[in-house]
């Protein structure tokens, strides 16, 4: 059974910085697309960011994210970060880890979810 478990969320001024991190377990296979989405209140879920397959190293990133937010992974610990610099308030959402075989920037193409963890950026 596939879980992701996400860590990290909280709240943070604007300009600061927090670390997302989502744990993987229970794929049978090394190769799958793991990435980030957000919610945030009244709008729909839109992607972040995304490995879209094991072993690539460039990381796919929405307009919106690009040039603030890093996103890495540990193959060996079978996790992912999402680090996010130069937050805006317009950041705030609930931060979710996704993952399944094939890569995808539409959510609804996802099998596989964590619970979300929530970010505010807020002074």
């Amino acid at each position: 059974q596939v879980q992701l478990v996400e860590s990290g969320g909280g709240k943070v001024q604007p300009g600061g910085s927090l670390r997302l991190s989502c744990a993987a377990s229970g794929f049978t296979t090394d190769y799958y697309a793991i990435g980030w989405f957000r919610q945030a209140p009244g709008k729909e879920r839109e992607f972040v960011s995304a490995f879209p397959w094991t072993g690539i190293t460039s990381t796919s990133y929405a307009d919106s994210v690009k040039g603030r937010f890093v996103m890495t992974r540990d193959y060996v610990k079978s996790e992912v970060y999402l680090q996010m610099s130069s937050l805006k308030v317009e950041d705030t959402a609930v931060y979710s880890c996704a993952a399944d075989l094939k890569f995808s920037n539409d959510s609804s193409a996802w099998r596989y979810w964590g619970q979300g963890t929530q970010v505010t950026v807020s002074s």
